[in-house]
This record gives structure tokens, sequence and C-alpha cells, in this order.
């Protein structure tokens, strides 16, 4: 079993409060899990409204789905409008 973790560090620059980030953020957590099969939370800066840190999981037997999988979850999250990807890494275990 191999796992891969893809944490993301967001700018919400349309935000204007954390009511509106959450609502934001929980839209693109559930579009993730459904689109993608993957396990995403929230796991930094929840009480910041323009910044948050998502932490997501996949699991497979192959590293190379791994990367095919988060590669296309950080495509998705770029290209969703009012987001801003600032940084983000990859690990596989």
């Amino acid at each position: 079993m191999i796992v891969g973790i893809l944490t993301v560090e967001l700018f919400l620059g349309e935000s204007g409060s954390l009511k509106e980030k959450r609502r934001h953020i929980k839209s693109l957590i559930a579009r993730l899990h459904n689109r993608y099969n993957v396990s995403v939370a929230e796991v930094d800066r929840q009480d910041n409204w323009q910044r948050a840190t998502l932490g997501i999981a996949a699991v497979s037997n192959r590293s190379m789905h791994l990367d095919q999988i988060l590669a296309e979850v950080v495509n998705f999250i770029a290209a969703q409008r009012g987001l801003e990807i600032v940084h983000y890494q990859t690990e596989i275990i």
C-alpha cells in the first residue's frame, strides 16, 4: 500500500469573512472528494479569512497512479475562480 499526501496552501482573495471562506473551502472539499475519491481536510489557518491549508490524501498500489491523481487535484484547484495556490507539496510514502 502506498500513500500520497498533498499539502496545499491557498489564498482566497475574494473572501471577505470567515463565513465566506468556510463556504468556499467546504464546497471545494466536497468537489475534490467526489471527483477524485481523495480524503481532504482543512489542516491549518482555520481562523484566517484569506488563507487556508488543505491536507489531501490518497491510497493506491502504484506510486505513478498517486502522482497522477495528486497532479490532477493541483490542476483542479488551480483552475478554481477566487483561489490562488501559494504553495503545495507532494509526498509519497
